[in-house]
């Protein structure tokens, strides 16, 4: 070979190619375009913005616009590949506002789809109409005189069908696109947002063009969120010379089960941001329920040299230059807040966890709830007893003849036992019970967990959940967000005993609940078991040990996630008083699941400490 054939491996790759490649990164599914064209829209200025979707933003996505528009050498210039109005030289992504700013994603977006853009701006006397068909053959001609902007995205990844094929069902994606308009419309109240899929309205909302900053932010909160009662919302505002934080917070009252309503905003851009979330659910301390989460659209307000957009092509993500003196101010303002509000209970007082304070406890021999004429008071679980023993049981303790199921059932030591001396509970949170070998404390959250993971999977694999029907149907109210959740999980809620329908607009009908249910609840467990879903999907462990956990993919992971949603929500709590008979029950139903030892999560139902391990702590 010669040295000039050598020298002629490397060479450039087409932009056509190089857009496909990029468009891996930038545009993931059709809720990326979404995103990406909304916040072009709001950069230039819209004041109303139209989404229009055909299945699920495969077939369609058209965002109509009434911003500045566009001219005819721009409108050909925007879909050139790092062709941006927002970014000139090295020294402007130190003073980014924008939303966008990259210049990746109309090239990306035209990559792997058909793309026609009409623009037109203030006193053009024609407009302009652009076409292109996977990134190539662009055809540029007049077009109408229509101030502001509208882009057609048709047929998404009809030229990469390998990305196609990698689609979630069209309610999934109908889902995440809802997802991202919510997040836009809430952090733009000032803008008119619409959004229709086949023809039907799911969203739609006004501009709130007067009002104070937080009357605004509280309005499209109500009209986004579901918050129950929007005037309970508490406003937070503090500025320093480095950051200003202001928006707001829902009351304890108004906790949700999963972080799905955790709005954040820094310099108007949403962002997840696992650290900054934490500073607000510490500043609750212990004023929320176990596994819950407080409600908040908070704005974080920073000179953009302080701040990295530019971490990920998403630009779902950020870094600060001082991550801990952010997190310290959030933390401190939304706590002062919520002690301002008289919501911050003495150190030294117990509080009793809500299921408690209604005086209400779990009959476990008949599954239901009872009235309980003195409910025991109790703070938080503790974890257990310090340092007494890190080792947890596993099926190869199972195993051993002195440890087995059976053991742990009968655990007789001596019939000359009483039965209530061999069961006791700890901290409304433990049970312990003594065994051949030593002793046994249970998480009874963890375990009724497992059994009702368990019981939910069987119903779903083929089994019939018992229904018991309502004598007046009840109307749950959901987020737009939740409404299409809700339809992508409709076959299973219903195989689970929900007989439940929508009822136009974001409500849904509910003629019955499972049979299990307690009655006056059937309000919140349909939004509980959807919110408590999406935290699954969203945040569930990826150290899944149960079977069919959710590394798995298709509709075996989405039973699963449901399977778990349904038991975190149903489970009893720490700090639920249970007699001898309940705690006996619950160990007999544990032992007889299929993984007796893990909770759905992963995490251990039980500790063991062995008889030599005690010896060893008292130095005999």
């Amino acid at each position: 070979m010669s040295t000039e054939e050598k020298d002629g491996i490397i060479a450039v790759m087409p932009a056509t190619l190089s857009n496909k490649i990029a468009a891996g990164e930038v545009v993931q599914r059709p809720a990326s375009v979404v995103k990406e064209l909304v916040e072009n829209a709001l950069d230039a200025g819209a004041d109303r913005i139209d989404v229009h979707l055909q299945g699920a933003g495969s077939s369609l996505i058209q965002i109509v616009d009434t911003g500045s528009g566009m001219s005819p050498s721009d409108a050909l210039m925007a879909f050139e590949r790092h062709a941006t109005s927002k970014v000139r030289e090295a020294g402007d992504l130190e003073r980014i506002h924008t939303l966008g700013f990259r210049g990746e994603a109309l090239a990306s977006i035209a990559s792997v789809s058909q793309v026609e853009l009409r623009t037109c701006r203030e006193g053009d006397d024609v407009g302009t109409r652009v076409r292109l068909d996977g990134g190539e053959d662009i055809r540029q001609e007049p077009g109408p005189a229509v101030v502001g902007t509208s882009i057609a995205v048709r047929n998404l990844f009809y030229n990469v069908p390998a990305r196609r094929n990698f689609l979630k069902r069209p309610q999934t994606e109908l889902k995440h696109c809802m997802d991202v308009v919510t997040v836009l419309a809430l952090s733009h109240p000032g803008v008119y947002f619409r959004l229709e899929h086949d023809g039907h309205e799911l969203l739609d909302v006004k501009a709130q063009a007067s009002g104070t900053f937080f009357e605004k932010v509280t309005q499209r909160a109500a009209d986004l969120a579901s918050v129950p009662d929007a005037r309970e919302l508490i406003d937070v505002e503090e500025s320093t010379s480095y950051l200003r934080v202001r928006g707001v917070i829902g009351p304890p009252d108004v906790y949700r089960k999963s972080r799905g309503q955790q709005y954040l905003f820094v310099n108007g851009r949403f962002v997840r941001h696992r650290s900054l979330e934490h500073a607000v659910l510490s500043a609750y301390e212990y004023l929320l329920p176990d596994d819950t989460y407080p409600f908040f659209v908070l704005f974080l307000d920073i000179d953009p040299r302080h701040v990295d957009v530019n971490v990920h092509p998403a630009k779902a993500e950020v870094k600060f230059d001082d991550e801990q003196g952010v997190y310290s101010m959030l933390r401190t303002v939304v706590k002062r807040v919520v002690s301002v509000h008289s919501m911050t209970p003495e150190l030294a007082e117990e509080r009793a966890p809500r299921e408690v304070g209604r005086g209400l406890r779990m009959d476990l021999s008949r599954h239901e709830w009872v009235r309980q004429e003195h409910p025991g008071r109790a703070g938080r679980a503790a974890a257990p007893a310090g340092h007494l023993s890190e080792t947890l049981l596993g099926p190869d303790v199972a195993a051993a003849p002195m440890d087995t199921a059976d053991g742990l059932v009968d655990r007789v030591e001596s019939g000359r036992q009483e039965p209530d001396q061999l069961l006791w509970q700890v901290h409304g949170a433990y049970i312990l019970t003594q065994i051949r070998s030593g002793l046994v404390i249970l998480d009874q959250q963890r375990a009724h967990e497992r059994i009702l993971y368990e019981q939910t999977l069987a119903t779903l694999h083929g089994g019939v959940g018992m229904s018991q029907q309502l004598l007046f149907p009840q109307t749950v109210a959901l987020s737009p967000a939740d409404i299409a959740l809700y339809e992508s999980l409709h076959d299973e809620l219903q195989q689970l005993g929900f007989d439940a329908e929508p009822f136009g607009g974001n409500t849904v009908i509910v003629r019955g609940v499972p049979a299990d249910i307690r009655t006056g609840d059937e309000r919140s467990v349909l939004v509980d078991v959807i919110q408590s879903f999406q935290e699954e999907r969203e945040y569930g462990s990826a150290d899944r040990r149960s079977p069919g956990g959710a590394a798995a993919g298709g509709p075996q992971a989405q039973r699963d996630r449901l399977a778990r949603a349904v038991a975190r929500r149903s489970a009893i709590r720490a700090g639920m008083r249970l007699s001898e008979n309940e705690m006996r029950s619950l160990m007999d139903q544990l032992f007889q699941c299929q993984e007796p030892y893990r909770a759905p999560d992963g995490r251990a139902t039980l500790v063991k400490l062995s008889v030599d391990e005690i010896r060893t702590r008292f130095d005999r």
